[in-house]
């Protein structure tokens, strides 16, 4: 396409993100080798990966970090950021994905759309991001890009297109299919009546615009299709944006450099960005001036100076800058969208008791890097637990903590995470006004909503009952009221509405309605009731027909939903949704169960209610809002005294 050239271009940021053994990282390493980015070809199975160099990467052969390389090809510049394939890591591929101009999505031609494509899929819908699918492993026994390609269409409402960009009359013919006014023009003037820079941009818009789904076919191992790939990403670079642009940029990664301190890998939108510029993080509110950028290249960087509009670096000098920050114009970054949450909670212990602050320091160094990596240290009963998305997640932990920071620490039996939701309508009440200074009374109507809908809260009362900036109060302190519920597990899916109440102009202390909320919140959950809700996933099971008899038997006691088998090619398919509480055994199990034959992915789907019976209720950690006298006196800090 020559039309390629008049255009002007900026540097393109793409992600590469698929279902864990789908191929991702041989992909990205084709790319980068057939590029001449690098010298020579890595390979995940020996652990030569260019972009997977930690020890745990290396070992398991599998992505857990997001990691960025950039290569150059028909005279574009892109940036490729290699994201974690596996479910209990797709956090860090949602963080990485806000960084993307667009995804390239590598599914396997033998197992076609797996549970993690479809989250994949749903995220970047979420997120408005575009998406073009690079179908692997086409040289396999079983390779079916047909049924793959209509798995697909199912998948995105719209079939996938091939884009013939070295045949002119072709590609005009496949964008006139994408676009009404292109087709009204390739009607009257055919693929003539189209200048090479017409197509260029009719290209981009019908892509951009979610019009056209392109696909490529190839086997990455081998290198085939790869330079396919690599055209149609060039031809899609994006157009040079306004060279005076504000700032505006995401920090996608994070990482703790032992002489540079806390570094984050950033992707530019839009603007300049120089050492000694001053930078304003949010939500974190981190900020300083930038000491160093560098360009990264897999575990390689070299210094920059500076960063420009669709580039990606590595920058120093914010020392409490987050993963998942923005900076600048944040409208020019793509929203976050929710791909995984942390469903398991396990106890850690050091060595000795005296090792317990080294060990949080560590922890809360670790979860900068991993929003949803949650600590909860309880000082008072010296209690560490952390919130973690998986049972391997749990395992590069322990391997982080002990490599880094020189920590063995032991982890707990995991236990899943559960979550309470009111049983039906109720009321709140609390009035804190003894012992004096103090004056704070609320009466709360809290409700059940649907699932996933999360918490809403409102208020009705006057600014002459309950001062405004007390009501601000309320509201900030609602995430600490519904943290634990009356079962000891946080409370979502419901609207609390504050309908009365009132302050005292005299004896109201500036911080009592924050220690009465929780109060006033926990009475109201008792009276509404609560029930539990449970997490589960949703799972793609392909056995062979001999095992089906054991497998049902399997899925029905793991309390399992699911569609009827689906027959292909002598194996048969089976979709469905199961609790997490009952299944994290079963892919181990699997292999005996089907002679290693069978294969099982799963992924998150959110939450949803326990069968009476099933389920855990926890203890309340610390002192709970329903002991008021204790829970006042601590709040006060006057507990003991």
């Amino acid at each position: 396409m020559t039309g390629l050239d008049k255009i002007p271009r900026r540097p393109l940021t793409i992600g590469v993100l698929a279902h864990v053994d789908a191929g991702k990282t041989t992909l990205t390493e084709q790319m980068l080798f057939q590029a001449g980015a690098v010298r020579s070809l890595g390979r995940v199975d020996d652990g030569s990966a260019h972009t997977d160099f930690t020890e745990f990467e290396r070992r398991r052969g599998i992505s857990v970090r997001a990691a960025s390389a950039f290569l150059s090809w028909n005279g574009a510049k892109i940036y490729v950021i290699d994201t974690p394939g596996h479910s209990d890591f797709s956090g860090e591929t949602e963080r990485a994905a806000r960084a993307m101009d667009f995804a390239a999505v590598a599914v396997s031609a033998v197992e076609g759309v797996q549970a993690q494509t479809e989250v994949i899929w749903r995220a970047l819908s979420k997120m408005g991001i575009p998406a073009l699918f690079f179908i692997n492993k086409t040289d396999r026994e079983g390779a079916d890009v047909d049924s793959v390609l209509a798995e697909l269409a199912e998948l995105t409402g719209r079939r996938p297109a091939r884009v013939p960009l070295d045949d002119r009359a072709a590609l005009a013919e496949t964008l006139a299919e994408h676009d009404d006014a292109a087709l009204e023009k390739y009607l009257e003037e055919g693929a003539e009546g189209f200048s090479d820079e017409e197509l260029a941009s009719l290209l981009l818009e019908c892509f951009y615009s979610k019009k056209l789904i392109p696909y490529v076919t190839g086997a990455a191992l081998k290198g085939d299709g790869v330079a396919e790939l690599l055209d149609l990403l060039a031809a899609l670079a994006p157009r040079a944006g306004e060279t005076d642009a504000p700032l505006s940029g995401v920090v996608f990664k994070v990482e703790h450099s032992p002489a540079l301190g806390r570094v984050a890998h950033v992707r530019l939108f839009s603007g300049k960005l120089k050492n000694r510029d001053a930078v304003k993080c949010s939500p974190s509110g981190a900020e300083g001036k930038v000491t160093q950028i560098r360009e990264v290249q897999g575990a390689k960087e070299r210094d920059t100076g500076s960063l420009r509009a669709g580039e990606v670096g590595a920058l120093c000098g914010v020392p409490r800058v987050v993963c998942g920050d923005t900076f600048g114009d944040s409208s020019r970054v793509p929203p976050p969208a929710e791909m995984s949450a942390p469903l398991l909670r396990v106890r850690l212990t050091p060595p000795n008791d005296a090792a317990y602050p080294a060990l949080v320091a560590a922890l809360e160094e670790l979860s900068a890097e991993d929003p949803l990596f949650d600590v909860i240290w309880e000082k008072e009963v010296r209690e560490l637990l952390v919130r973690v998305t998986g049972l391997m997640r749990v395992e590069t932990l322990l391997l982080a903590l002990r490599e880094r920071y020189g920590i063995e620490a032991r982890a707990g039996e995991p236990m899943v995470i559960y979550k309470e939701r009111p049983v039906k309508r109720g009321r709140g009440f609390v009035e804190y006004t003894m012992p004096k200074p103090c004056w704070a009374v609320m009466l709360f109507d809290i409700e059940p909503l649907p699932l996933g809908s999360g918490v809403v809260f409102e208020s009705v009362v006057p600014d002459d009952k309950i001062f405004r900036r007390y009501q601000a109060q309320v509201r900030q302190t609602l995430p600490e009221a519904l943290r634990q519920g009356p079962r000891g597990w946080e409370v979502t899916d419901l609207k609390i509405t504050l309908t009365d109440g009132e302050h005292h102009i005299v004896h109201t202390h500036p911080l009592d309605f924050a220690l009465a909320t929780p109060m006033g919140i926990m009475d109201g959950l008792v009276n509404c009731g609560t029930e539990l809700l449970e997490p589960v996933l949703d799972f793609k099971l392909t056995y062979p027909e001999e095992c089906g008899g054991k497998l049902m038997g399997e899925l029905l006691a793991m309390r399992a939903a699911f569609d009827s088998p689906v027959v292909r090619k002598g194996m048969f398919t089976m979709t469905g949704r199961l609790p997490l509480a009952t299944s994290m055994d079963f892919p181990a199990r699997l292999a005996s169960l089907t002679g290693g034959r069978g294969t099982f992915s799963a992924a998150p789907a959110g939450w949803e209610p326990c069968p009476p019976g099933e389920g855990r209720d926890v203890p309340y950690r610390g002192v709970s809002p329903l002991d008021r006298a204790k829970y006042i006196l601590y709040k006060r800090g006057a507990l003991g005294a």
